[in-house]
């Protein structure tokens, strides 16, 4: 939730020039209305394909628990068994090599999570440890020191790299042995109510290969759900730069600006879109650096996993498992097809539709979104390219609500670890779409970065920096005000 206000045209409709196929909805979204007059009602307040925040791409079939698994509905007879074959290598779990299972086979020798599913379960949403004891599964830790690699991203920690993984196969050690625990900090609303936000304490015991440098940055990152990857990569760049205003040109406190990372397969600095920095360019080479760091799973676009230096048990298991292989190409752990349909399927998972838009309260919050600033960052909606390279994604009017660029959160959700030109207090704007109904998916309502906020105003309060008068304009409002922007907030 972030910054100014941006005025937006209203598209009212009436009932009688509806179009059919707007109103071709399952019988759960028909419901919404008894009608005419009513869906006109209710229909006044949104924009022109607000109901359908993924364009056709839209998931309006399955809600609740089921909410993330979909397919986009326009998806071609071509990727369809595509999507169905990616989504088994996405859940399915992977082993050590050598093994009888061919394809499943190349785990670690170090690792987050045994397979993608692990951290982002029904393609949701993960959370950090509810206590000490658990262990890091669907939040995993970044490491880095002063400097910058080749490419000039984090440099890497001698011994560890750039995340902590705390598992091992048979016979390798586990890195560390991360916690958390939380300091409690009180806070008022300007009305008197009281609340209290969770501050998280990260400590890293029995590291494995030598005492971590003074200087290591660590950050956490939580695991985010998995849906609309594909419409995101196929905003036209052009859309970005003109987003962007890093020297606040216009006066409006906000200063947004593009995270220009390497692009692996381009060879060159591109617009990063994915990761909580926007640290990762495309679809592709997310989960070719989530195959390779959170599971120890080579593939096409990154080839090698490198034991760092001390860490001899894993030098010694990468070297057993590929003693009697000579082709690098069949070195890899994920083959090149395979490799290829997660990427898919990672690309073509759909944005639920709408949700509760004939509560009074959902059109309320939305105009107090608007009034408190937050699409100052939270950008509502992009037309995607026409020439984008998957067809489900091409010339869709979309709504996730981000600008995708790098903000200044303030000092309080700062990491102290910069990536590329995201600096420690900087934050790229995460999609909304899709996050009222994690609690149905998942199980939890942890949000944020380190899934340290327990929900939307946990979350808004952690605001700060260029967002700091949109949380003060929440932090104001009566306790009715409040219920409904965040009644807006779980309609997305």
């Amino acid at each position: 939730m972030m910054c100014t206000h941006r005025h937006h045209e209203r598209s009212l409709k009436h009932c009688s020039k509806i179009s059919p196929a707007r109103l071709a909805l399952p019988l759960l979204a028909i419901l919404f209305f008894t009608g005419c007059g009513r869906e006109e009602q209710a229909e006044a307040w949104l924009e022109d394909g607000e109901r359908l925040p993924g364009g056709e791409a839209t998931n309006t079939l399955l809600f609740g628990r089921n909410a993330f698994i979909r397919p986009a509905e326009n998806i071609t007879p071509e990727h369809e068994p595509m999507f169905y074959s990616g989504n088994s290598f996405f859940n399915q779990a992977w082993v050590e090599a050598p093994a009888s299972t061919r394809n499943r086979d190349g785990l670690g020798p170090n690792f987050n999570a045994r397979s993608c599913a692990a951290c982002h379960p029904r393609d949701g949403r993960g959370r950090p440890p509810e206590s000490e004891e658990e262990p890091f599964l669907g939040l995993l830790l970044r490491l880095s020191i002063p400097g910058e690699n080749a490419h000039g991203g984090p440099k890497p920690v001698e011994g560890y790299g750039d995340q902590l993984q705390p598992f091992g196969i048979l016979g390798v050690p586990a890195e560390a042995n991360p916690s958390v625990t939380y300091k409690e900090i009180e806070g008022t609303y300007g009305d008197g109510t009281p609340y209290t936000l969770l501050e998280p304490v990260y400590t890293l015991n029995d590291p494995a290969y030598g005492d971590f440098p003074d200087d290591m940055m660590v950050s956490p990152r939580i695991a985010p759900q998995v849906i609309g990857l594909g419409l995101l990569e196929a905003i036209p760049e052009d859309r970005l730069e003109a987003l962007e205003d890093p020297e606040d040109r216009d006066g409006d406190g906000i200063s947004g600006r593009i995270n220009r990372v390497w692009d692996i397969r381009a060879g060159e600095h591109r617009p990063g879109r994915f990761g909580w920095k926007g640290d990762q360019p495309t679809v592709e080479q997310q989960v070719a650096g989530a195959f390779l760091g959170d599971i120890g799973i080579t593939s096409p676009l990154i080839a090698s996993g490198e034991c760092e230096g001390p860490q001899v048990a894993c030098a010694e298991s990468l070297e057993a498992q590929h003693a009697n292989t000579e082709d690098a190409a069949e070195r890899l752990e994920i083959q090149d097809g395979n490799f290829e349909r997660v990427v898919l399927y990672t690309s073509l998972l759909a944005v639920p539709a709408r949700r509760n838009l004939e509560d009074p309260a959902v059109r309320q919050g939305k105009q107090l979104f608007l009034d408190a600033g937050c699409d100052g960052c939270h950008t509502p909606s992009h037309r995607t390219s026409a020439d984008a390279s998957l067809e489900e994604t091409r010339d869709q009017k979309i709504w996730p609500y981000t600008d995708l660029l790098l903000h200044d959160m303030g000092e309080a959700l700062a990491d102290g670890r910069p990536v590329h030109d995201a600096s420690s207090r900087e934050w790229r704007t995460p999609p909304l779409w899709g996050l009222g109904l994690v609690d149905a998916v998942n199980d939890h309502t942890r949000l944020l970065h380190d899934g340290r906020a327990r929900g939307f105003a946990e979350a808004i309060l952690w605001h700060g920096g260029e967002a700091e008068a949109s949380r003060e304009a929440f932090r104001a409002m009566d306790a009715r005000e409040r219920e409904a922007l965040i009644a807006f907030l779980e309609s997305l």
